[in-house]
């Protein structure tokens, strides 16, 4: 199919998307993997991952690819006779994606108070902020439920689901100027990382780990770069740019690995500028992670390794991404209650997270059945 685009006073005709483009599932498959990888500290596939390897980690990856697909499924429909119904429709997957978070905040803490019981391990309950909660159990429910509180490695869906919140604002925004929607979203995340407006916990001190009012610019990032593909425009395939993306992670790799942290380079200006860190999204985060996409997306050899078959594995667990990212959040729980038992032994953490990673697959496939099973009963009905 071909669409036509005016560009410099010339009618040009360019390939249309259409379809699913399995790229994002498997870009997102690979992104929830290492994730479940890294939410099993203490083992040695942790040290595999690429978050040992550069400024950002899985967390960033996921978000940048959520929002191209949000630009993907939503921006073109967010039009005029429309947006009501698109906004009720996203807001009901905000609430869904609340639902998830405080399911899985409560299979954790009971993942954790039964390790606690079972093998008699009290310090259980000092792990993963849980004992606040415990002490405090009254106030305790209420934060959670009203997310003034959160559990270590369960804070990802709630930082999506304000984004959810946020994104029939930002979808108004682009489909006016994605100029300004760009300029919005980068002043609020500069105003945030400089001020340091971020939600705050109520039942202890502190603040959320991730700051959506930050991490909105790599969601918005996404949702333009998308509009701009699906608008029949190309990612520029300047040399310079390509040096540059390839110099950048090369620095952020060797910082890592060889732990210049004590190199001070803020020069007087603000931590989300010159700092690394997580919460806020600094600056050298977002342009790595903005710099590996930019090289995946570029090079053509990714763009054919990733363009797969619609019944592949790793196309499976990216189409279902929420309901593998919750089997694979409660898994990691598990696997962390198993490890603080055994003594943080990391051959048995190594072997978890290898059965976990098989676990996965076999969980999408369990998925795609049962979508092939709803799909089949309609027609032997109308048969």
């Amino acid at each position: 199919m071909l669409q036509k685009t005016p560009r410099g006073g010339r009618i040009e005709t360019v390939p249309a998307m259409t379809g699913r483009d399995t790229r994002l599932d498997v870009f997102r498959a690979l992104c929830l993997l290492t994730i479940f990888i890294n939410h099993v500290p203490g083992q040695y596939l942790e040290y595999l991952t690429h978050k040992n390897f550069g400024f950002s980690d899985s967390a960033e990856a996921f978000v940048l690819i959520s929002g191209l697909a949000v630009g993907a499924a939503y921006a073109g429909r967010f039009v005029a006779g429309a947006r009501l119904a698109l906004t009720l429709k996203i807001w009901r997957r905000a609430l869904t994606l609340y639902v998830a978070h405080i399911m899985t905040s409560i299979v954790t803490l009971a993942i954790f108070a039964g390790g606690a019981l079972y093998f008699g391990r009290q310090d259980l309950i000092g792990e993963i902020n849980i004992r606040p909660i415990v002490d405090q159990a009254e106030q305790g429910i209420v934060a959670m439920v009203l997310l003034g509180h959160q559990l270590g490695y369960n804070n990802i869906l709630s930082m999506y689901a304000v984004l959810f919140l946020m994104l029939p604002g930002l979808l108004w925004l682009n489909a006016a100027s994605p100029r300004l929607l760009f300029a919005f979203s980068a002043a609020f995340w500069l105003a945030a990382g400089w001020f340091k407006l971020v939600p705050y916990n109520f039942l202890d001190e502190g603040y959320w780990f991730l700051n959506p009012w930050s991490w909105q610019f790599l969601f918005v990032i996404g949702i333009i770069s998308m509009t701009h593909v699906r608008r029949g425009g190309r990612l520029p395939r300047n040399p310079w740019l390509i040096g540059l993306s390839a110099a950048y992670l090369t620095l952020s790799a060797f910082w890592v690995m060889f732990s210049w942290w004590s190199l001070d380079v803020s020069f007087g200006l603000p931590a989300v500028l010159t700092g690394f860190d997580k919460t806020f999204l600094s600056l050298t985060r977002l342009l790595h992670v903005l710099a590996l996409a930019y090289l995946l997306a570029i090079v053509p050899v990714f763009s054919r390794l990733t363009r797969l078959e619609n019944n592949h594995p790793l196309v499976m667990i990216g189409r279902h991404s929420l309901a593998v990212f919750i089997f694979g959040t409660i898994l990691a729980m598990a696997g962390q209650v198993l490890l603080f038992v055994t003594g943080k032994n990391p051959l048995i953490g190594s072997l978890f997270v290898l059965i976990g990673i098989g676990l996965h697959f076999v969980y999408a496939y369990y998925l795609e059945w049962l979508k092939e099973v709803g799909s089949a009963k309609p027609l032997r009905a109308a048969a």
